[in-house]
């Protein structure tokens, strides 16, 4: 397969999963049906919107119908299958998919580009996380990107080894997979060990601002 053909690849996988996983917090809602599809496009396609437009470039999903065409079938299967995903209590791992594919995929749009790591692995991040922001603030969740467990963390870390890999020599595809199970490993590490970054003691110091 061919660079481009395994970029996208990782590209609609990642909106499908990213979609399905705005479209079940959208049924756990009790969204109606046009609500859980909307709730999943923001996911899908939220993060690489707001890359591209930093980017300067032509916003991803207006010449790729794919994608919208992924992000609409994820809401529906969401729709109508909810009891299956509840019974292998996907949402939580699902995202760590959708994260994991989305910070590689936003640092090879970047790096693809020229840009250097920096910017590579904050696109990534970016490409990751801005539309799960999204949508835990429509459907009034605590965002995980503002929580203490390890998620912007995940991402940025399989976005830098996305950096490395394909500095190092590697093909696009090796370097999109290393970067993908590095982000990915760490996401899934953190839900498994109950895994946080830690915080302030500021107040237990009796400290005030």
């Amino acid at each position: 397969m061919t660079g481009e053909l395994i970029l996208n690849l990782f590209d609609w996988t990642g909106v499908f999963v990213f979609a399905l996983s705005g479209g079940l917090m959208a049924v756990r809602q009790k969204f109606d049906i046009l609500g859980i599809i909307i709730i999943a496009w923001l996911p899908a396609i939220g993060g690489g919107t707001l890359r591209d437009l930093l980017l300067g470039q032509p916003v991803f999903w207006l010449d790729d119908p794919i994608s919208l065409s992924l992000a609409t079938l994820a809401g529906l299967a969401a729709f109508f299958g909810p009891h299956f995903w509840a019974r292998i209590k996907a949402l939580v791992w699902v995202d760590a998919m959708g994260l994991a594919l989305f910070a590689v995929v936003g640092g090879s749009k970047a790096a693809s580009l020229g840009h250097g790591f920096m910017i590579c692995t904050l696109m990534g991040a970016m490409t990751a996380t801005a539309g799960g922001l999204l949508r835990d603030v429509v459907c009034n969740e605590a965002p995980l990107l503002l929580r203490e467990e390890i998620y912007a963390t995940a991402a940025i870390i399989g976005a830098a080894g996305f950096y490395i890999a394909i500095s190092s020599g590697l093909s696009e595809g090796a370097s999109l997979t290393i970067g993908a199970i590095a982000a990915f490993t760490v996401r899934g590490l953190s839900l498994k060990f109950k895994l946080n970054l830690p915080r302030s003691d500021f107040k237990k110091q009796g400290g005030k601002l």
